[in-house]
């Protein structure tokens, strides 16, 4: 199975690194004929702002929202979560792209240095070591949404059938439970709808 990771801006390498130590193909995303090749789509942390424009400049936006209307998987990390939510509390004009019915607030856990790790439960993967950095945070899931883990009550793992999404950044740790999650889980239920 080829999996594909958003190489835009962020921490994509480290998401690769991860997928190739549990022997997938890994490849970087930057253009809409990069996902021709892959099973499900890693959009990694950074900057939710750069992101976006840098996915409009390149039709990956679009493309994005094509293929996972079709059951394509995708996982998405801190920005990756603001960036496939349906709505922002705090930021109506970065028009996120809806792939997931969340809202999310932007860098609600505060600035760089009120960054933290903490140990979550997670729902089919068990406790996990996580790192939330300018981390955003989820005030509401709409209906089919499936909350897997939750930090201090809120929600920060949650899967709408083929999108997965989390607050904080798994590839930090180098913990791959999650990676392998999205790939037997998610992208397993896309391939199962045929993408």
């Amino acid at each position: 199975m080829t999996l594909g990771v958003l190489a835009l801006q962020g921490d994509f390498r480290e998401h690769i690194s991860i997928l190739r130590a549990l022997d997938f193909e890994a490849v970087e995303v930057r253009l809409p004929q990069d996902l021709e090749r892959t099973q499900g789509l890693i959009v990694p942390g950074g900057e939710s702002t750069a992101l976006r424009k840098l996915l409009r400049y390149s039709g990956l936006d679009r493309a994005l929202v094509e293929r996972a209307a079709t059951g394509y998987g995708v996982y998405g990390t801190c920005a990756g979560m603001i960036l496939l939510a349906k709505r922002l509390t705090n930021d109506p004009g970065l028009f996120p792209l809806g792939l997931i019915d969340i809202e999310v607030c932007r860098n609600a856990y505060g600035r760089q240095l009120d960054s933290f790790e903490a140990e979550v439960g997670l729902r089919e993967i068990g406790p996990f070591h996580a790192v939330f950095i300018r981390a955003p945070q989820l005030v509401r899931c709409g209906e089919g949404v499936e909350v897997l883990g939750r930090y201090d009550g809120v929600p920060v793992l949650v899967r709408q059938r083929n999108v997965l999404v989390s607050s904080f950044h798994p590839e930090i740790n180098g913990d791959p439970r999650i990676h392998r999650y999205f790939v037997q889980h998610v992208c397993a239920h896309a391939s199962f709808l045929g993408s």
